[in-house]
């Protein structure tokens, strides 16, 4: 067996601690978790996390990297896959939907990294960066085809990612508690209207 690839079990435990982290950072905050609870939480051994994690900052980091990953990769996923650049409509809706599903990653990358430079450092080198890259490629393809008039498309996708995200983070973090699937679907095509044809009459 090749020493470095992980075994079943060690990746099932590393699942089950970050799991456990997301759900303790989210109520309680990095700072008003220990060690203890974490292990305790995912029902490891203490001493079982620092033999995957090198302490609770890199747990932070992981929990952080590894939400993200696959909110990235469903945004490639989405956008590569639409059959029309006029279809923009329809990722941002779905993308609002989901964000109930990640609320708690959301509450603790925008809590936590304005305390943890290196959390704030990898949410915008290997996500929000990424991100951004992925959505400026797709409007600089719909621009050149004329789809959307020409304007920086760097901008757009700060702007079309930002919409979403902070209305979504809004629902569970700024008071907005009108948080049905029905209201997130109506938040959702509003933005879309707002993106697409702006708000002057």
């Amino acid at each position: 067996m090749v020493p470095f690839l992980k075994t079943v079990r060690e990746t099932d435990t590393e699942t089950k601690i970050l799991q456990a982290a997301l759900r303790l950072f989210a109520q309680r905050g990095y700072s008003g978790t220990t060690t203890r609870d974490l292990a305790q939480a995912a029902g490891v051994a203490e001493g079982t996390l620092f033999r995957h994690f090198e302490n609770k900052k890199a747990i932070l980091v992981a929990v952080a990297s590894q939400g993200w990953v696959e909110i990235l990769t469903d945004l490639l996923t989405e956008l590569s896959e639409m059959a029309s650049y006029k279809a923009i409509g329809q990722v941002m809706q779905r993308r609002m939907l989901n964000l109930q599903r990640n609320s708690a990653l959301m509450r603790v990358c925008f809590m936590e990294a304005q305390f943890h430079p290196e959390l704030r450092e990898q949410i915008q080198t290997e996500v929000i960066g990424k991100m951004i890259d992925v959505a400026e490629a797709f409007f600089q393809t719909a621009m050149d085809r004329g789809v959307y008039r020409p304007m920086n498309p760097r901008m757009v996708a700060r702007v079309f990612l930002g919409m979403f995200t902070v209305a979504g983070f809004s629902q569970e973090t700024l008071g907005d508690t009108a948080g049905s699937a029905q209201s997130m679907k109506e938040l959702a095509e509003c933005l879309t209207d707002i993106f697409l044809n702006g708000v002057l009459a």
